[in-house]
């Protein structure tokens, strides 16, 4: 039987990996930029992030006057998709 040894390093970078993917705290955060209008913020986050108009609207408000905002706090898997589809719609979003 082989025994297979990891430096106490090795063993850290790994278990810092699974938490990172296990964790539940990621945020996708939507960024102000000069083109998109605030019509075109608020739909994308009705149809890509399910908000209701008055949480898309504060949201939106928040990004023109803060510069960013969370609009959807959860696990990767789940973010992924609406990042991805927010990017398409041309708007300035991260996971974090």
């Amino acid at each position: 039987m082989r025994r297979i040894i990891f430096s106490h390093k090795e063993k850290q970078q790994e278990e810092s990996n699974t938490l990172l993917l296990d964790s539940q705290n990621f945020d996708l955060v939507l960024f102000n930029d000069d083109v998109n209008t605030f019509d075109w913020v608020i739909e994308c986050l009705i149809n890509i992030c399910n908000h209701d108009e008055i949480q898309a609207e504060q949201s939106a408000f928040i990004v023109h006057y803060k510069g960013k905002c969370t609009v959807k706090s959860g696990d990767w898997e789940t973010l992924e998709p609406m990042h991805r589809e927010l990017s398409n719609c041309d708007l300035s979003v991260e996971i974090i």
